[in-house]
């Protein structure tokens, strides 16, 4: 057999192992070593179908740390609407959420703007972390207008769609605004979301409108670097 011979095996050999999951996104592959006694190629053939499956994005090199399975990327459709557990289930996944913390307590100048409310009006503030298939994917902050969600703090929100409880209650939302920016993980979202302390974070920051133009929701995202992306549709002006 020859070098590309081996190395073509060796490679249909990982894309299987992939594809079954049994190096699920997010893993870290064995040591190469092991992995080239698994495949029964040699290491030098191994390191061939590694570099191939990278190439291919199905593989991500780690300088001293080895090989990793990518995170699945999620990413809000261009121009569409969806919460987190809508576009969780466009991508056959199964969305989670685990309720972190749940009050009440005064906007600051700039929520009361955005919301629309005045000054030190109270504001209930969820925060959550939410996952996909168990894997974290962001440490979500949401804030709302007391008195539009009176209900909201005796609600059990664990794996529940934040829009669906709102439209059990009459308030269905419409659009939002979005921003993006890239930032590092702090000490508390590092543990959430199980990566390094200064790893790449994204912070997402929407104001969400009812069909009626009130803005009922500021939501706060923080998602893990490796596990999002943002899409957005960008028009030129014919004028």
């Amino acid at each position: 057999m020859t070098l590309v011979q081996a190395r073509d095996v060796a490679y249909q050999t990982l894309s299987e192992l992939l594809e079954r999951g049994v190096y699920p996104p997010g893993s870290r592959l064995p040591g190469e070593r092991a992995l080239a006694d698994e495949v029964k190629v040699s290491r030098s053939t191994l390191r061939l179908a590694l570099i191939r499956l990278a190439d291919d994005g199905r593989l991500v090199a780690s300088a001293q740390r080895g090989w990793f399975v990518p995170q699945r990327m999620i990413g809000e459709p261009p121009s569409r609407l969806l919460s987190f557990t809508e576009l969780a289930r466009s991508r056959g996944l199964t969305a989670t959420a685990r309720v972190l913390s749940c009050s009440v307590r005064p906007a600051t100048f700039a929520e009361a703007a955005d919301l629309q409310v005045a000054a030190a009006s109270s504001l209930v503030e969820l925060v959550r972390l939410r996952g996909m298939d168990d894997v974290p994917i962001t440490v979500e902050t949401a804030v709302l207008p007391q008195r539009r969600v009176e209900w909201l703090t005796s609600e059990d929100l664990n794996d529940q769609s934040l829009y669906d409880r709102l439209a059990q209650h009459g308030v269905q939302v419409h659009r939002s605004t979005y921003t993006v920016q890239a930032t590092n993980a702090g000490e508390r979202e590092a543990q959430l979301l199980e990566l390094p302390v200064g790893a790449p974070v994204l912070l997402a920051r929407d104001i969400t409108y009812t069909v009626d133009h009130t803005p009922v929701i500021i939501t706060v995202n923080r998602y893990r670097g490796d596990a999002y992306q943002f899409t957005a549709d960008l028009f030129r002006s014919l004028g």
